[in-house]
């Protein structure tokens, strides 16, 4: 008898670490999606303030006499 308390203990066990998985999985998506939505009045990158649109060079300045 005692290997069906095993066996129940067991399935349990699996059971909870399945449901703690899919929590994880749940609250990792959740954080991604966050992380993707930028709020409008957040900084800029670098290449933006450079003036770089699309991989393009930054102008030059005038060279200065």
């Amino acid at each position: 008898m005692a290997t069906t308390f095993q066996k129940r203990q067991k399935e349990m066990k699996r059971l909870e670490k399945q449901r703690e998985k899919a929590e994880r999985r749940a609250q990792k998506k959740l954080s991604n999606r966050e992380q993707k939505q930028l709020p409008e009045d957040s900084p800029r990158p670098a290449a933006d303030e450079a003036g770089i649109a699309n991989g393009a060079e930054p102008p030059e300045s005038a060279p200065q006499n």
